[in-house]
């Protein structure tokens, strides 16, 4: 005869059926029915990996900005499948700050950015940020905006102000490293690109540019 301590948590059942069916829609659906963000969050630390991993996926996709923190910690997690979860949910997560006309502002902005429109971009993000300072990914996304044209070392500059609001944005540590190298400068680079590591230990090609940079300036990890 089944008990509850015998039965799988319904976060399992909804994530095995998730991993049948992948109907991300379907699955958001009913984990929010069942799960308050809160819980979800407490869920991630589960010592059960199979929890961690339906928890760090919803995260990802229902979680609002407060859910940053498990995310980052999450990056670090033993389990890959985890850590790989928390790489792609964080991004959106960082997208989740502001109200609805802030975020749709926002969501703009990465679209001129993608659309190599970056003299838009940069406009649209200095005027936002006048409004929202708060904003980590309004920084980041001026910041890719200024590199595009060639304003590094403005871009390096917010990128140190996206990190001072998100420390865990290994995007902008990134981004930073690759300014400071086309800027001739390998020692900063290697150790953004380091920062960068240890916000998320799966960025195997930062992982290749450490290494270089290392034998380069002739330093030690």
């Amino acid at each position: 005869m089944s008990t509850d301590s015998t039965r799988p948590p319904l976060l399992l059942v909804l994530y095995q059926q998730y991993l049948d069916h992948q109907n991300t829609g379907e699955y958001a659906r009913g984990v929010s029915r069942l799960y308050s963000p809160g819980t979800l969050q407490r869920l991630s630390g589960n010592p059960r990996r199979e929890v961690r991993r339906a928890a760090v996926l919803a995260l990802g996709i229902l979680g609002e900005y407060d859910a940053n923190h498990t995310m980052g910690c999450a990056l670090l997690d033993e389990d890959r499948t985890v850590r790989t979860l928390a790489e792609n949910g964080i991004r959106d997560v960082w997208t989740r700050a502001g109200n609805d006309a802030e975020r749709k502002e926002l969501e703009e902005i990465v679209r001129l950015n993608s659309a190599q429109l970056h003299k838009q971009a940069l406009g649209r993000a200095t005027w936002m940020l006048h409004r929202t300072p708060w904003f980590a990914e309004v920084w980041h996304q001026r910041a890719v905006a200024q590199a595009a044209l060639g304003q590094l070392t403005e871009s390096i500059r917010d990128c140190h102000q996206t990190l001072e609001i998100n420390p865990y944005h290994f995007v902008a540590a990134t981004s930073m490293g690759h300014a400071y190298l086309r800027l001739g400068n390998p020692i900063s680079a290697l150790e953004c690109f380091r920062r960068a590591l240890r916000l998320n230990p799966g960025l195997e090609g930062v992982r290749a540019q450490v290494e270089r940079l290392t034998r380069l300036v002739g330093d030690k990890p």
